[in-house]
């Protein structure tokens, strides 16, 4: 398990990370998402060791990360540009991380070479990012970690490597409980693999939710009123609103809530025209940010 505990971080005096606290469990996959600047890579970077907080704690199976060995040696980040050493070859990569992880497992390495199709003895600075990120998610599992890092991780990938990555991630969370933390900006990628997300902004979290649960509890309501009657102020005050927006007779509602109660609350009115719409994650997170002053173009259609 993952405990990170009123974490703060300060870079030249501009705070980074604010209080952030949040838990990830075994096994799961936990996407971490937020607006630029929001402070997600540098708690990545915080949680696999390459920095140290300021205040707070943070711990995986109850043991600091921070000049721990033991636990370093159970972790793999993979960060937004991957990291080799200058003109190495993936099978001198590997041959690194070998001796610099116990776990190393060399049949993985061989399946997952045959896997990806890489040439293991051309230099991997002459591939393209694409290639590159491939490279790193082979060395990343074949290390066998027990928690897994990634920042950006699908960047540069085309649609059937996207496919083969997410499909090892989740083979290996549910074949061995890897734990998997990932920061992304592809909000409809994340929703395929995430069981669990948190949203930062300006270094703090907002929201720390199970997907499941933050799909089920922000709706896109339509509403509209026999003869063009305007909808009456009470529907408003009854809801959380995170969005409005008129369309001809019809107002398009982005709500907070459960579906029973909101429906209850609408159709009281008696509206000609009334649907309730699940929403996606990408939209989810767009209306939260608007609703706490994050600039956002309108999605709505």
């Amino acid at each position: 398990m993952i405990k990170i505990s009123h974490v703060r971080k300060t870079f030249d005096g501009l705070e980074a990370i604010e209080n952030i606290s949040l838990t990830v469990n075994k096994g799961s996959i936990y996407g971490l998402l937020g607006s630029n600047g929001a402070g997600k890579t540098t708690l990545l970077k915080i949680l696999s060791g390459l920095y140290i907080q300021d205040e707070g704690l943070i711990t995986i199976d109850g043991q600091s990360v921070f000049e721990n060995p033991d636990v370093k040696n159970k972790i793999f980040f993979i960060p937004d540009t991957p990291f080799f050493l200058p003109h190495y070859t993936l099978n001198q990569m590997a041959q690194f991380y070998q001796c610099n992880y116990p776990r190393w497992n060399d049949q993985r390495y061989q399946e997952l070479v045959a896997l990806f199709q890489i040439d293991i003895h051309k230099k991997l600075h002459r591939y393209s990012k694409g290639i590159q990120r491939q490279a790193a998610f082979i060395l990343a599992l074949s290390t066998v970690p027990e928690v897994l890092i990634l920042d950006e991780p699908l960047d540069g990938l085309d649609p059937v490597m996207r496919k083969k990555v997410k499909g090892l991630l989740i083979d290996d969370v549910a074949e061995r409980e890897m734990t998997v933390l990932i920061s992304s900006h592809n909000l409809r990628e994340v929703e395929d693999l995430c069981d669990f997300v948190g949203i930062m902004h300006k270094g703090q979290m907002m929201i720390e939710k199970e997907l499941d649960d933050l799909k089920s509890d922000t709706h896109k309501v339509q509403i509209a009123f026999k003869g063009g009657v305007p909808v009456p102020p009470a529907i408003l005050k009854s809801v959380k609103v995170l969005h409005k927006e008129k369309r001809g007779s019809i107002l398009l509602l982005i709500v907070k809530g459960k579906e029973e109660e909101i429906t209850a609350n609408i159709e009281k009115y008696q509206p000609v025209i009334f649907d309730i719409l699940p929403l996606t994650l990408e939209e989810i997170f767009i209306y939260e940010m608007e609703d706490v002053g994050y600039a956002v173009e309108n999605i709505l259609g």
